[in-house]
């Protein structure tokens, strides 16, 4: 077995390179930073720009769900936020077998759920056998993660020994992410709708105290809490009080109930949102997500996606640089590959993605896609037409596909916007009934490459093997050195573009409003909020 002091790094993806995770929002330079020490204590309010999903951590996959499932829950390690250093949580300590297929997690001792029922490895056990039986369609990410889960032995009350039938080198980072919290029975023993309710028993700093779901959520400060991460910033418990989430679409009601003090925090703080805030002593944090930046999946069994070289001809028909000029801002960038550029393995592609609208005609023009009276082009009656599925999950989503399609026209392409539910987008893509879905994932780790790509999975592409992409995806689960794993991260990222399974956009960027009385609220290593060290002063 080798010790985690010794290997963690290599174990986790590849976070030996000095590249930053994702860089933490700091409260140090900020109005306010001579309000004294932290006082515990007091509301926050919370303006949710999208109702939370799923109360289910497991289930968790918007931004905004996470940042409330994140609070009830902790995870077995935690992920630093500056380094990608994996560090202990629920276990204190772990080895890995060489092979990367068994993982043993020595928990703390002391330990308990809300419910009052102490944590033991046979916690560990149920959690993941639920997320396994929740399957893709209602956990993708933990499930995903879970490749190959051949179970969890209890090896005694506070040994967990998690085994894997084939080698799956990325799951000590998975084991830090929201979806694989460890929950009390209670919860694992419930039905998948019914993990959805609000009343979800973990063991971390905050408790549900009421759910209305599409309204608001209140999160309760959990008495007696000891046990954070490593990572967090102080010992016991959180200093807020309670977490009062309130949903509130409309991006300039969400600042004016900031700038006005209704609200001590908000999501999706646009570029013109700043200034109002920063008037009132406020200031917005922001942070760049790793895993998947924004982009089109094309369905490539339906209509002119088909044809690759429609693919292709896309990649660079996108002006990248004016979506974010034009509808974002300057803490966002433009996509450069298949993913972010602050997650392990990224390798810069920004030449295959340069605007080039003259190359993406000849492209279309050299497959047989000739311009039509309108200037939609079409070969052999078929229509260079197709639609996009999308949900507004990001604030800026709609404008970025606006522009989009305004730029797809310049080449003979039309794009169709067909604006859904989150619950619809899943069900859709599950069903594969789309042309193309608009989305992102985030995770600081460059296996979400084969959540979102690989053929095994949910394959939302409708895709046939691809040897060269499957070997890449299949082989990085099995390679424990940092310099080989991203190697083949690398030859993944390069694949899916080759094939045109992913036409990227921009990366997405937590950019979070708040206000000068609210300190310390921080993003951990997915980008997501740790409301653990927040703090509220002149209260």
């Amino acid at each position: 077995m080798i010790r985690s002091r010794h290997r963690i790094l290599a174990l986790a993806g590849a976070f030996a390179a000095a590249t930053t995770v994702a860089a933490c929002g700091s409260d140090s330079a900020a109005p306010g930073r001579d309000a004294g020490p932290p006082q515990p204590g007091g509301i926050l309010r919370y303006g949710l720009s999208q109702a939370p999903t799923c109360s289910d951590p497991a289930q968790a996959g918007t931004n905004q769900t996470i940042y409330v499932a994140r609070q009830i829950v902790d995870s077995l390690t935690d992920q630093d936020p500056a380094t990608g250093e994996l560090k202990p949580w629920l276990a204190q300590r772990w080895e890995v077998s060489p092979d990367a297929k068994v993982f043993t997690f020595h928990l703390a001792d002391g330990v308990t759920f809300s419910d009052g029922t102490p944590l033991t490895a046979d916690s560990v056990r149920n959690t993941f056998d639920s997320v396994v039986e929740l399957g893709s369609g209602k956990a993708p990410l933990g499930s995903s993660y879970l490749t190959n889960y051949a179970g969890t032995t209890a090896v005694d009350r506070l040994t967990a020994r998690v085994e894997f039938s084939k080698p799956n080198a990325q799951f000590l980072q998975a084991s830090s992410t929201t979806q694989l919290g460890i929950l009390a029975d209670v919860t694992t023993a419930k039905p998948a709708e019914q993990r959805c309710l609000g009343d979800n028993v973990g063991s971390g700093p905050f408790t549900f105290a009421s759910y209305r779901q599409d309204a608001a959520v209140t999160l309760a400060k959990r008495t007696g809490y000891h046990w954070g991460s490593a990572v967090f910033a102080h010992r016991g418990e959180a200093y807020l009080d309670k977490i009062e989430f309130t949903v509130v679409p409309e991006s300039g009601v969400r600042t004016g109930s900031l700038a006005s003090g209704q609200l001590d925090a908000i999501s999706d703080a646009l570029p013109q949102d700043a200034p109002q805030i920063e008037a009132g002593g406020g200031r917005v944090l922001s942070t760049a997500n790793p895993g998947v930046p924004f982009g089109f999946q094309p369905n490539v069994t339906r209509g002119p996606l088909r044809d690759p070289a429609v693919r292709q001809a896309l990649l660079p028909a996108i002006d990248r640089k004016q979506l974010v000029d034009t509808v974002l801002g300057p803490q966002f960038k433009p996509a450069t590959s298949a993913l972010a550029s602050s997650t392990p393995g990224y390798t810069d592609l920004a030449a295959r993605l340069t605007y080039d609208p003259a190359k993406a005609r000849g492209i279309l023009d050299q497959a047989g896609w000739a311009p039509g009276a309108d200037g939609i082009r079409a070969k052999n009656g078929e229509r260079l037409s197709f639609s996009v599925i999308f949900s507004q999950v990001f604030a800026g989503n709609q404008a970025i596909i606006e522009l989009v399609q305004q730029q797809l026209r310049q080449v003979g392409v039309e794009l169709k916007l067909d604006l859904v539910s989150v619950a619809e987008t899943t069900a859709r893509q599950n069903a594969k009934n789309f042309d193309t879905s608009y989305y992102n994932t985030t995770r600081a780790d460059g296996d979400i490459l084969r959540t979102s790509f690989g053929v095994d999975g949910r394959n939302l592409n409708a895709r046939e093997p691809i040897p060269a992409l499957d070997d890449a995806l299949t082989g990085q689960l099995s390679t424990v050195d940092p310099a080989a794993r991203n190697a083949l991260i690398r030859t993944a990222q390069q694949q899916v573009l080759d094939a045109g399974l992913w036409i990227p956009t921009v990366e997405l960027s937590q950019a979070i409003g708040v206000s000068a009385n609210t300190h310390d609220l921080k993003f951990e290593a997915s980008a997501r909020l740790q409301f653990f060290d927040t703090w509220l002063s002149g209260r």
